[in-house]
């Protein structure tokens, strides 16, 4: 086995690397059990020129992990800066559509006043216009006569109730307790 890996500076060769030399040193050793002493004294040779390289390798992999979490972080802040800003342009959004609306409101209410027959309004660059539309309100639902009321059935399972039921050792068809871990990024 040849120790002469080269560092690509990718996250995934490093690692790649690491599970060569990992088996590369594991081959080496095995060699060290030869009765003869040249066999011997390469192997050993070899097997330190490995270590010296896992160890170089092993450095250069936390160096690329430790960068790919403070990209991960800066994502991660840019994400949830983002966030706030979406948040604030739709607060923005909104106040302006309620403003937008009242105004609105005022400006149909005043020109309904003035013609209360009328169902448009033309002005130089704009026309304001209306439609009729109709709409069922329900004051008393309770008063209803029951033909007039449709039903829709829901199911959805009880997650609680089937985890306890499975760590409990209780088979359950359709059914399993999965174990996950979740990592976190200090």
């Amino acid at each position: 086995p040849s120790c002469s890996l080269q560092r690509s500076g990718s996250l995934w060769q490093l690692g790649i690397e690491a599970q060569e030399l990992t088996t590369a040193i594991g081959q080496l050793a095995e060699q060290l059990e030869t009765d003869d002493n040249d066999s011997r004294a390469q192997a050993l040779a070899e097997l330190e020129a490995a270590l010296l390289a896992e160890e170089g390798n092993k450095q250069a992999l936390a160096a690329k992990a430790d960068a790919t979490c403070w990209v991960i972080e800066h994502l991660r802040g840019q994400a949830a800066y983002r966030q706030q800003q979406a948040k604030r342009l739709t607060d923005l959004s909104r106040s302006d559509a309620s403003r937008a609306d009242a105004l609105e409101e005022s400006l149909v209410f005043v020109l309904t006043q003035l013609q209360p027959a009328a169902t448009r309004f033309s002005f130089p660059n704009h026309e304001l216009t209306s439609r009729k539309s109709s709409a069922v309100v329900i004051d008393d639902e309770q008063a209803l006569d029951p033909a007039w009321l449709s039903f829709t059935t829901t199911s959805k399972p009880d997650k609680a109730a089937i985890k306890e039921a499975l760590k409990a050792g209780q088979q359950i068809t359709g059914a399993q307790l999965l174990s996950r871990r979740s990592w976190r990024i200090c």
